[in-house]
């Protein structure tokens, strides 16, 4: 199993800095078209921060889909992240995990994954602010927009929520949630500027256009 390409959490937290879009896999919303390659056409139209999310499988399919994606995202820098699972993480040499309110505590990751980069998934202010007390190294804010690849009870906070909250937790920050193309100036707006996207990327019939498409927003 090879090493990661970065090799502390600084080189991590520089990564994350630098990433804009932030693609989210989970093999349920590919169109039935195998991870790899969703994962591979979106690295070579030049995403660098991919998360591994599967909901509905197994931590061994996790684990195995994590070890065939580390040379892949070492070969193009990126920043490996994998959804709940600190332990996968750590034995498929990921760069980070995204934990959120009812995984395992940002505290008790930390105690064992210090170098790993962890966020946390927070709804509003007081859950943000916990996750910095907690020591979390970035959060995500959302959902944005209604969405229907993840069951949230606290419906969509909207774009407002950005500004509200962002400010106050002074944490990197990631924005997730229904998000389109055609979202991205106004979340840009808001102060975002690292934003998650699941099937507006991994269901697109060119991924690898769609990629390119949604990065010239950022620049734009």
């Amino acid at each position: 199993m090879p090493d990661s390409c970065f090799k502390n959490k600084s080189e991590r937290a520089a990564a994350f800095e630098a990433a804009d879009l932030y693609v989210v896999i989970s093999s349920e919303f590919t169109l039935g078209r195998p991870v790899m390659e969703i994962f591979e056409a979106a690295a070579s139209a030049g995403v660098t921060l991919i998360q591994l999310r599967e909901k509905e499988k197994g931590k061994k399919f996790l684990y195995d889909l994590a070890v065939a994606c580390r040379p892949v995202a070492n070969r193009y820098g990126i920043l490996l992240m994998i959804d709940d699972h600190v332990d996968v993480a750590l034995a498929a040499g990921a760069d980070g995990v995204h934990l959120g309110q009812e995984d395992l505590p940002i505290e008790a990751a930390r105690a064992i994954a210090p170098e790993l980069w962890l966020g946390n998934s927070t709804h509003n202010l007081e859950e943000a602010l916990a996750a910095r007390r907690a020591g979390a190294d970035y959060i995500n804010i959302g959902p944005i927009y209604p969405t229907r690849t993840k069951s949230v009870s606290c419906g969509a906070l909207g774009v407002d929520a950005i500004r509200r909250i962002a400010p106050q937790v002074q944490l990197p920050f990631s924005v997730m949630g229904g998000i389109k193309a055609a979202q991205i100036p106004e979340l840009l707006a808001a102060g975002a500027r690292h934003i998650a996207m699941v099937t507006e990327v991994t269901q697109a019939p060119d991924v690898a256009a769609k990629v390119r498409e949604l990065r010239a927003l950022f620049r734009s």
